[in-house]
């Protein structure tokens, strides 16, 4: 069976590419476009991994990962954060959330591959 894979990202280009290229490396892709789909998904669906974009429409991803990484359920999937503004406090505030890791778009479709490898 496929490790799976919600990635949480309103951008359809970026979802799309990052889905691609995690299909093609043989996982199984989950999508959510929000951060509350995201976190309806994740309790319902357990992904092995979610990669989850920060700058979202409505509630932000850093406070979903809070809400994640704080439920017994969930706590213990792996979270990658997804930032296109990897300004300076930021690597802080990703990781003090509950991040496993980060990736700065745009995110090459190796560095993906290698950073999803290190979690599954």
């Amino acid at each position: 069976m496929p490790k799976r894979i919600l990635i949480v990202e309103d951008n359809m280009i970026n979802y799309r590419l990052a889905g691609i290229v995690l299909r093609k490396a043989g996982y199984e892709i989950l999508h959510a476009g929000d951060a509350e789909q995201g976190i309806v998904i994740a309790r319902a669906e357990y992904p092995d991994l979610v990669l989850m974009d920060i700058h979202l429409p409505g509630m932000d991803g850093l406070t979903a990962i809070r809400i994640l990484k704080e439920d017994p359920a969930t706590r213990r999937i792996p979270i990658v954060a997804l930032t296109a503004l990897a300004m300076k406090g930021d690597e802080e505030s990703i990781f003090a959330a509950g991040c496993d890791a980060y990736l700065s778009k745009p995110i090459g479709h190796q560095t993906l591959i290698e950073v999803v490898g290190r979690f599954l």
